[in-house]
């Protein structure tokens, strides 16, 4: 499968969920938002379009590929993750929520070296980005428990790393599983995040009964 390359507001549209794929610019003016009050409004006034019941495999599928489409990978990285997670002890959900959340261009963005997954795959992919003071261009990359995780003082000064910077820290979004040093620009990742911290909004358990039928 190819890269996806359309809107992001698209695919948020489409399953009528916010996937926060554009980072910040998601919290203001976003169309999912636009059109969940339009159809409140529509309902109130006794209108409101005709919704079809959405069968089990639908139910199924939606929560997969909202975790896909959040995480931003194709379907072959997702199913390599799902058979990575299938294989670790406890929940296989949790264990793929995991396994996402813990990828490299998601530790980065984060901590806010970037305001979106988007922008922090970019950084990792040209290079701006140190895994444990040794460059990684590989934004799959998965960060364990003890790493750190760095940018160059000249790299924080473009204005993609200060604008996560600077929306970050306004509006203090680092989880407790991430400690970040302001002073080197260096994060790290201090244990394995909790499900509640993870920042893909799924029903894990639905993935896992989907990849099982």
């Amino acid at each position: 499968m190819s890269r996806y390359t359309g809107p992001s507001c698209k695919r948020c549209r489409k399953k009528g969920t916010k996937m926060f794929l554009k980072g910040a610019k998601c919290t203001a003016n976003c169309v999912v938002d636009r059109e969940k009050a339009a159809e409140k409004g529509r309902k109130f006034g006794g209108g409101g379009k005709f919704q079809p019941k959405m069968s089990d495999y639908g139910k199924h599928l939606k929560e997969k590929q909202i975790a896909r489409y959040t995480a931003q990978v194709n379907e072959a990285q997702f199913r390599r993750f799902f058979a990575k997670a299938s294989k670790e002890k406890g929940q296989t959900g949790t264990a793929l929520l995991r396994l996402l959340e813990t990828r490299l261009d998601n530790i980065v963005r984060r901590l806010g070296f970037a305001a979106s997954l988007k922008a922090a795959r970019q950084l990792v992919n040209h290079g701006h980005v140190k895994l444990n003071h040794r460059t990684v261009t590989i934004p799959s990359c998965l960060v364990k428990p003890g790493d750190s995780v760095a940018v160059s003082q000249k790299t924080a000064e473009t204005p993609l790393v200060k604008m996560g910077l600077e929306s970050a820290d306004k509006a203090n979004s680092r989880p407790s599983f991430l400690a970040y040093d302001p002073a080197s620009l260096t994060g790290k990742l201090l244990r394995w995040p909790d499900r509640a911290e993870m920042s893909i909004n799924v029903d894990d358990q639905l993935i896992v009964e989907f990849y099982s039928k």
